[in-house]
């Protein structure tokens, strides 16, 4: 059987328009996890583990409600509650693994599969500096399922950066992964499009030697992920852009959306 994880390196893009121009990128990298697979990725890599110390790890309570629940368990909860039903298909989890134990995720993306490998719904976790974090669920239109198309859409949730308020809806396009990674979230609130982040990456073998070409090339990467992500909140506020009020957690840590409604984000 082909494994369907796999090591995905590139870099991540931000694009701030207003209302002073801002820009970043920083190489990365990630894992592509089928929850089915992990396991025996524990068994047969070296530099790879779940739920326990080595270069580079996976650890179930970094994800979902931080639970002793199994993950997919989890996820099938939530798809539940958007009326949706995969059976046995697999769930794909893109994220950064823990790298010598540390780890912060902004977004981590689940991609869900029917058996017969048409994607139908994606979920969308993100984790604010804050330590909170909220999960958006929504539908793959029938028409896009099985080109692997993403064109969602959703309304900002959850409270991830102090220069941006609430008022704000994201659109998602992209693809299933493949050979290449690609994925684009644009912020747009009252005023038009305000932030642009997009996600690139070249598909690679989930090997040792790939794992740790990986972690030698970017050493240390979960640390500069949050090193950046305040040194670019510092510059943020040297330029004069606006500090906004933390509001209170969303009632819930999650966003549903059901197949019959689809943003219009997304279309």
């Amino acid at each position: 059987m082909t494994q369907a994880s796999a090591l995905y390196r590139g870099q991540v893009m931000h694009r701030r328009v207003r209302p002073k121009a801002h820009r970043l990128n920083y190489r990365v990298f990630w894992l592509l996890l089928d929850l089915d697979e992990i396991d025996g990725l524990d068994r047969r890599l070296r530099l790879f583990s779940r739920n326990r110390f080595n270069l580079l790890s996976f650890h179930d309570r970094d994800h979902g409600d931080g639970s002793c629940l199994a993950l997919r368990s989890q996820l099938e909860a939530l798809l539940a509650r958007a009326d949706i039903d995969i059976g046995d298909g697999p769930i794909r989890l893109l994220t950064m693994p823990r790298v010598l134990g540390y780890v912060f995720n902004p977004i981590s993306l689940y991609y869900c599969h029917q058996a017969d490998g048409r994607l139908v719904a994606m979920v969308y976790e993100v984790t604010s500096t804050f330590g909170v974090r909220h999960a958006y669920v929504i539908p793959v239109p029938t028409e896009d399922q099985a080109a692997g198309l993403i064109r969602q859409g959703a309304a900002k949730a959850l409270y991830v950066s102090p220069f941006m308020g609430m008022e704000m809806d994201y659109a998602f396009r992209g693809h299933t992964p493949g050979q290449r990674l690609d994925l684009t979230i644009d912020g747009i609130d009252a005023e038009g499009l305000l932030i642009t982040a997009a996600l690139s990456a070249e598909r690679r073998p989930l090997d040792d030697g790939d794992l740790l070409a990986a972690a030698v090339a970017l050493p240390l990467m979960t640390l500069k992920v949050v090193a950046a992500i305040h040194w670019e909140a510092l510059k943020l506020w040297i330029k004069g852009v606006r500090l906004t009020r933390q509001p209170l957690p969303a009632s819930e840590p999650f966003t549903i959306q059901h197949r019959a409604r689809e943003s219009r984000l997304g279309r």
